[in-house]
This record gives C-alpha cells, structure tokens and sequence, in this order.
C-alpha cells in the first residue's frame, strides 16, 4: 500500500513534469471537456489555471464550481500501459481575486513566463480548484487516493 507521503511525492513530481491539464466542467448534465495550462500549490490543496471570461468552461464553472483535472504523463506509446501515471482531482473552482491573486499568479507565471500576457489580461480569469480528493492510477490498473482535509 502507497503511504500519503510517497503519494504526495508522486504527485509533486507529476504536476513539475507536467504543463497541461484536462478539465472536466458540466452544464446541465452535459459534461465538458477543455486542455488547460495548471499550476499546482506546494500544499497540494489548490490547482490554478487561466481561462478567458468569455470560454464556455468559464461560463459551466461560474454556473457549477464542481470540476475534475486529469493531469498524465503518456507517452501514446504501448509503454504507458505499465509506466504512465494519471490523476484526477476532484474540487470546487472559483475566481481568485483580492489580495490572494497577485501571488498565486505570480508562482503561475513561474511555470508558464510565456502566458504572461494572457494571463494578466482584464479579461481573463485566474481560477483556482480546491481539491477535496486525487485519484492516481498507476501501471494501467492500480488506483489510489488521497483525500485532502478541509
């Protein structure tokens, strides 16, 4: 059995090799897909994005904060199957304004200098995901969580 702390390795490991994320928004029932470029907290408990206002993701998030990112490391090799790690998180997302922006964006920015432009822009959005649990799967068929505290 994986302890949190090795899980917790796995994913900082995971989310520093990695620039882009799957969200999963829903509107209606109607579930969403969108890539996005993440940052993730050094407590694990928030992932961050940059989306414009005016993005259908935008507007699914604004109307339901309940989200999913799945963040992986495949090659799209026949390798993955016993060597690629994939996880999910599960959360709320929601606008990060006030006093609290200035530095998450600035760690973003960190990771992705090139999206600087774009994302200090009026009309984007700088969204947060607290993340209430992660799903890993390892080895294309071993799944272990971890469920962050409030």
């Amino acid at each position: 059995m994986e302890t949190p702390e090795r899980f917790r390795k796995r994913l900082v490991e995971l989310f520093n090799s990695q620039t882009l994320a799957s969200l999963s928004t829903q509107k209606d029932g109607q579930p969403y897909a969108s890539l996005v470029a993440f940052n993730a907290a050094d407590d694990l408990k928030h992932l961050y994005f940059v989306t414009p206002k005016t993005t259908r993701k935008f507007a699914n998030l604004s109307a339901d904060g309940r989200v999913a990112l799945m963040i992986n490391n495949s090659t799209n090799t026949d390798s993955d199957f016993h060597e690629a790690i994939s996880v999910t998180a599960v959360g709320t997302a929601n606008e990060v304004s006030g006093l609290e922006k200035e530095g998450v964006l600035s760690q973003y920015l960190a990771k992705h200098p090139y999206l600087e432009d774009f994302a200090r822009a009026k009309t984007c959005a700088l969204v947060g995901v607290r993340v209430a649990s992660y799903f890993m799967v390892r080895n294309f068929q071993i799944v272990t969580e971890l469920h962050m505290e409030s």
